[in-house]
């Protein structure tokens, strides 16, 4: 009883719920650089995050909203429609380590 106990505790806890595969991520991330970059750090305009060291909890809502289309945005949710969980968990870890290069409003990091 004891060991089934734990294995549901390891089951069901956030951080297995949120971790995915970075190494696979990176190779999943092709359709992504075009607009975020190599390390999701390249905005082609104002209007493209910087996703590069972005918590991947957030990462990984982001994706499951713009999939679900609680986010709307034309070309993630069209790049999004066919990956599964795993895929977005995977995109998720990769993205999350790498660099951070994000900005604040006033240019700072």
């Amino acid at each position: 009883m004891r060991a089934l106990i734990l294995s549901l505790m390891l089951v069901l806890s956030p951080v297995s719920a949120v971790a995915g595969d970075a190494g696979a991520g990176a190779k999943k991330s092709v359709p992504c650089q075009a607009c975020h970059g190599d390390t999701g750090n390249k905005s082609i305009d104002d209007a493209t995050p910087k996703i590069g060291g972005q918590y991947e909890s957030y990462l990984l809502q982001a994706l499951r909203d713009y999939k679900s289309g609680k986010r709307r945005h034309l070309i993630m949710s069209g790049q999004v429609a066919n990956l599964s969980d795993v895929d977005l968990r995977d995109l998720a870890a990769y993205f999350a380590l790498q660099p951070r290069e994000l900005e604040d409003l006033n240019g700072l990091k």
